[in-house]
């Protein structure tokens, strides 16, 4: 009996520490790629070319081929060209389990006419959209993946005529996970195009979000020439969509669900070293549901 208690704590003992060894070795991975990036602040030339970007206090600044690499080899989203940056909190790094950070992308899609912004009833949107989802999720079920609930407005739209800028938020749920996924968006609109800033973050994280919302809204400016204010009806070209289109998510997929694949990455890449085998195998099964959304566009 002893021998097998001895055995039995041997074992245990053995477990424990190869247990302890594989965090210390993923510990020493993330400080490794976390010390790698070389951030930015201050005042930044957008790759767009029309316009800056004033890193607010905070924040740093991770530059297209930097974020690029964090989007794609890090988290494991097929690349994507419109990337321009990230924004990071200072106080974290890109793959903390509790980071978040926004993507920063522009499409120049045109003007987007914003005469339907004060007449678009938003509770009716969400109810079409939730109707959408739902009736979607028997394919995707059938094809093996999760079902999507769209719970509900995180953040009301709201769109700033002043500034033309416009922002929402979603709660999202992906099958029976507890763990809610936030879909934060923020729309910067100018003459020829809009950029994007989306909210790479967890319901839990939605405070500290809200929390930098006003410096991040006022960190992206366009140039002379290329504001809103600027565009000329007889020559330049019009979008498609207006600002009722950008929130309904009729514009670009990637717009709507790049930001939650990253998350995660990020949570199944902590997770690993801690047993996370469970997460991870039904993860894959999520990934393959993500993947077509990120680069496919979604026509009206």
């Amino acid at each position: 009996m002893k021998n097998t208690l001895l055995a039995l704590f041997t074992f245990l003992t053995c477990i424990s520490a190869l247990h302890a060894q594989e965090k210390d070795s993923l510990q020493i991975k993330i400080d490794s790629i976390e010390n790698s990036f070389v951030y930015k602040t201050g005042s930044i030339e957008l790759e767009s070319g029309n316009a800056k970007l004033d890193v607010p206090a905070g924040f740093r600044f991770l530059d297209k081929e930097q974020s690029n690499y964090v989007l794609t080899n890090l988290w494991g989203n097929p690349e994507d060209a419109n990337i321009l940056g990230m924004l990071v909190p200072e106080n974290r790094g890109v793959l903390q389990e509790n980071s978040w950070a926004f993507t920063i992308s522009y499409d120049n899609m045109g003007f987007v006419k914003d005469e339907d912004a004060k007449d678009i009833n938003y509770d009716d949107l969400l109810k079409e959209q939730q109707k959408d989802v739902k009736e979607s999720n028997p394919d995707r079920i059938k094809e093996g993946y999760e079902s999507i609930q769209l719970i509900n407005w995180a953040s009301a739209p709201y769109y700033d005529e002043n500034k033309k800028i416009l922002h929402w938020a979603k709660e999202l749920q992906f099958g029976e996970d507890s763990l809610h996924t936030l879909n934060y968006n923020l729309r910067i609109l100018g003459r020829k195009g809009i950029f994007l800033l989306n909210a790479v973050a967890t319901m839990d994280e939605l405070p500290a979000v809200k929390q930098h919302l006003d410096k991040v809204i006022n960190s992206v400016s366009f140039h002379d020439g290329h504001k809103y204010a600027d565009f000329n009806p007889d020559g330049d070209e019009v979008a498609a969509w207006t600002v009722g289109g950008l929130v309904a998510g009729k514009v670009l997929a990637k717009a709507g669900f790049f930001a939650i694949l990253l998350k995660f990455w990020k949570l199944i890449a902590l997770g690993i070293a801690g047993g996370g085998a469970a997460i991870w195998k039904r993860f894959k099964g999520r990934k393959k549901e993500e993947n077509p959304f990120v680069n496919q566009h979604t026509e009206a």
